[in-house]
């Protein structure tokens, strides 16, 4: 008797928008590695403050939400507590800061209750606890859900019934903030009393107002995520380099079309970015701030003369200028309106993507050796960073740490 072969399982790869699509487009090989290989970075650094910021922003919301706290919140009462339950949550999973940027949770800082706002010199701290008392009483009010999973499938791109792994992919994707409105929220007064930075926000941008007036339906949703990084120049000048300005569009326009697909899902007219970063900007932050200004590569910044002169007059060994509040607050939101023909446009970026993952993956296991299947495309401050720079063929990023006698 001739036993039937089993047949072989039936997948369908999943990617992430910001585990996969942000990580391949900001480096081929570095994702190969990290991703596919499981080799995470020995100084994650920039993962976790980004992993950092968000659980701050999640727990402050919902402890927000259950005592209803008045804003401003104090550093030392109510915010602290918060930090440190993210930090060991954080170190749990093997994810620490440097010192710079937060006090241990797990060590004694009897300092620590002698500080204020003004003194405290912990990087994560500051953003931290400006990104709650700058945008908290205006964001947490509107939130309809928060760290809201979203799910959707699409055909495979260049599908090969002899090469693909299947004939669909799946994408998945976290939005941090969820709100919900309706079309008559901008003109009611409690609104307009309530003074809302976001609302007033809205109100100005052309592009959402056409969005709202057009929308057949009452009620619509906003999506809203957060970034532990300064605004990105609107344009490119190395090549290299990955377009972050477009890439966060692409997202928020691949998070509305994922969400349109859910039962209860009202119709999405824009989405908002926080860059938090811009709240409380390091050295480093103002320095490219100071070149994307000078050469007109940033769409915030020309209208407000008295913080750009204190910014083109500073220097690198000087102390932070003393920015307006204004000019901050201005930078950190980013308004991105949603329309059919440019979520479409952003699906198939998001195709294209998924296909290029693919191909690398096709030729890796046909044989292909990793380096020659994979591209290593990474900027400048990417491979500086990065730990497989000492062996990767890309020219530019050959580590001049290792000395040879």
């Amino acid at each position: 008797m001739k036993l039937p072969s089993k047949s072989k399982p039936y997948m369908i790869p999943e990617y992430s928008l910001t585990g996969d699509l942000l990580s391949f487009l900001t480096c081929n090989l570095q994702y190969r590695y990290q991703n596919k290989g499981t080799l995470p970075p020995s100084k994650p650094v920039q993962r976790w403050f980004g992993e950092f910021i968000h659980g701050v922003l999640e727990e402050a919301y919902l402890e927000w939400e259950y005592k209803n706290t008045s804003f401003p919140w104090d550093w030392i009462e109510d915010i602290r507590p918060i930090e440190e339950q993210i930090d060991l949550r954080l170190q749990v999973r093997g994810l620490y800061p440097y010192d710079e940027d937060l006090f241990f949770s797990s060590s004694n800082h009897p300092e620590v209750e002698y500080l204020n706002e003004h003194d405290h010199k912990k990087l994560a701290s500051a953003r931290a606890e400006k990104a709650i008392n700058i945008w908290g009483e205006h964001l947490f009010p509107l939130i309809e859900s928060s760290e809201h999973l979203i799910k959707g499938v699409r055909p495979m791109p260049n599908y090969d019934a002899h090469k693909s792994r299947s004939n669909y992919y799946g994408i998945n994707g976290v939005v941090d903030v969820l709100t919900s409105m309706k079309i008559n929220d901008l003109e009611q007064s409690n609104l307009d009393n309530y003074n809302n930075k976001i609302i007033e926000f809205l109100k100005k941008n052309p592009g959402f107002q056409n969005s709202v007036k057009s929308s057949d339906s009452e009620d619509y949703e906003i999506i809203i995520d957060y970034k532990g990084m300064k605004r990105p120049p609107t344009i490119m000048t190395d090549e290299n380099a990955e377009d972050k300005w477009e890439t966060h569009k692409q997202q928020i326009l691949t998070y509305s079309w994922l969400r349109s697909k859910q039962e209860d899902a009202k119709p999405i007219v824009a989405g908002i970015i926080f860059y938090l970063n811009e709240l409380v900007p390091s050295k480093e932050d103002l320095i490219l701030i100071q070149e994307e200004l000078r050469n007109d590569l940033t769409d915030v910044g020309s209208e407000y003369e008295e913080d750009v002169r204190l910014i083109e007059n500073w220097k690198e060994e000087d102390k932070a200028p003393e920015l307006s509040d204004e000019f901050k607050i201005h930078r950190s939101i980013r308004i991105i309106n949603v329309n059919e023909n440019e979520k479409n446009d952003a699906l198939l970026k998001f195709d294209s993507v998924v296909a290029d993952i693919e191909e690398s993956l096709i030729r890796e296991t046909a044989g292909c050796k990793i380096q020659e299947a994979w591209k290593s495309d990474g900027d400048e401050r990417t491979c500086s960073a990065c730990d497989f720079r000492s062996f990767c063929k890309n020219n530019s990023v050959k580590t001049k740490d290792i000395k040879i006698p």
